[in-house]
């Protein structure tokens, strides 16, 4: 997405109190030690008690009271998930919309873990095509909880943590943690398999398997298809990405001002084999990676790194950083954010 104005971006991210450390799953047999060196955790967040609908609202209500934007001034509400979210048959943005007070139209996104960078895309989108849409409001929120979800052995490359993020888009009228330059996305439909395998289509969740079970239908798509058909295809998705997003922020790969380039919060072996190799290869920016201690957030990885990235201020003025992201189906985004 080409910008003709940079807009603001102000975030928060609500992380729950307790953490399964890396360790204590180890030696408790719920990860084995070769499984564990090669996603890299330190451990993973837990929401035992808080459902992902009231875990957005509680990203969202500090961060609209912090940047004094009220709740009825918002234009849209997209939410974004990739699990269940506490109801069959439900909306979880209306309810999110009904939480906060905001006669916002509420939107709900399943982009699988690429939903909350879609969602600010989205609510750009909405800012540039209608000067009278107030700002938008970007929520994401997953949990993970056993046994219908493996967070340590659901998955191959990532185990998941559970959180919550919200990201106002908005025109300049609030203050602003960041400033976003440019977005590029890029879908590769092709690898929509790799989450449905050679099963038929059911009539009812869980009915192909009792436990949410990714690694199944990866081994089926890998037995059909061969890995190097993914690692070729995902290559080419974040090289598109990545150079899409650099040419509409009108930057140089190697622009000295380009000071990171942010990893999803995958774990270490997936991104040294599937992500570092592209990105690389396009730009020279140091690389940060912001998930050690969360573990991967669902939807959330690129938006959670977003209020990171400025609370723990990296960037100085002037300077630039790509943030790197994808959910399956696939899709690959990069986003171009600044200093305001």
């Amino acid at each position: 997405m080409k910008l003709p104005a940079p807009l603001g971006l102000a975030g928060h991210t609500w992380y729950p109190p307790d953490r399964d450390l890396t360790a204590d799953a180890v030696r408790e047999g719920r990860v084995d030690a070769k499984t564990a060196r090669e996603l890299g955790y330190e451990g993973l967040l837990l929401s035992a008690d808080t459902a992902p609908p009231d875990m957005a609202v509680r990203a969202a209500r500090p961060l609209l009271e912090r940047i004094g934007c009220p709740a009825d001034a918002l234009g849209t509400l997209f939410h974004a998930s990739i699990h269940y979210q506490g109801h069959d048959i439900w909306s979880a943005p209306h309810y999110i919309a009904r939480e906060l007070g905001t006669g916002a139209q509420p939107v709900g996104l399943l982009q699988q873990c690429n939903g909350g960078a879609t969602g600010i895309e989205l609510a750009a989108t909405a800012l540039l095509a209608d000067p009278e849409c107030g700002p938008g409001l970007v929520t994401t929120a997953d949990r993970f909880q056993p046994p219908v979800w493996d967070r340590w052995l659901g998955d191959f490359g990532m185990a998941v943590g559970d959180a919550a993020t919200a990201v106002v888009v908005h025109r300049g009228e609030y203050p602003a943690d960041l400033l976003l330059h440019a977005t590029g996305t890029v879908s590769v439909p092709e690898l929509e398999e790799m989450h449905r395998g050679n099963d038929a289509f059911n009539t009812a969740p869980l009915e192909h398997s009792p436990v949410i079970d990714v690694r199944r239908t990866k081994r089926a798509f890998i037995r059909r298809h061969g890995i190097d058909r993914f690692y070729k295809a995902a290559h080419q998705g974040v090289r598109r990405a990545v150079a899409e997003s650099l040419a509409h922020a009108g930057l140089e790969p190697d622009d000295p001002r380009l000071r990171w380039a942010v990893l999803p919060r995958l774990g270490k072996k997936a991104m040294e084999e599937a992500y570092i190799p592209p990105l690389v290869q396009v730009t020279p920016a140091e690389l940060l990676d912001l998930g050690t201690p969360t573990g991967h957030l669902g939807a959330g990885d690129l938006n959670a790194s977003l209020t990171q990235l400025a609370r723990e201020e990296r960037l100085a003025p002037g300077e630039f950083a790509l943030i790197l992201n994808s959910g399956g189906g696939f899709t690959f985004s990069s986003f171009i954010v600044g200093r305001p």
